[in-house]
């Protein structure tokens, strides 16, 4: 990977609103559009969300490492969390009947949904997005 950028936070709702500048840099030097920074907020910020909130538990002491990397062709986004870790197959489907008008739990799907590539590793404490850039 010729390109890294790194971003570390604390468990707290506050550090999250870093991201928005950590992918506004990615923006600016890498030189996607406005529609492909809208797909990577959204997956990004998930990531990040559940890194915090559900692996952390908000606890300020345990860091969420978010660590970006493009090799010319494709965006790799790293998150790692400090938590107990989970089991991706064992989130419920938000698109069940009982669970569609749940207020949360969609973020795993989205993520799904919105990046290329998803590996979860470390029993889910190491979350790896990828993204296709070659146009």
């Amino acid at each position: 990977m010729s390109y890294r950028k790194e971003l570390v936070l604390r468990s707290t709702y506050e550090d999250l609103d870093k991201l928005e500048g950590f992918l506004n840099d990615l923006q600016t030097d890498l030189k996607f559009d406005d529609e492909f920074y809208a797909r990577l907020m959204l997956t990004v910020s998930e990531a990040a969300t559940n890194g915090v909130v559900h692996g952390n538990e908000l606890d300020e002491s345990k860091k969420v490492t978010l660590i970006a990397e493009h090799d010319g062709s494709n965006l790799v986004i790293t998150t790692q969390d400090e938590g107990g870790g989970f089991d991706p197959d064992e989130v419920p489907d938000p698109l069940a009947n009982e669970n569609i008008l749940n207020t949360s739990g969609r973020g795993v799907f989205l993520m799904g949904e919105y990046a290329d590539g998803v590996d979860y590793q470390d029993e889910g404490r190491r979350l790896i997005l990828s993204f296709d850039l070659k146009s």
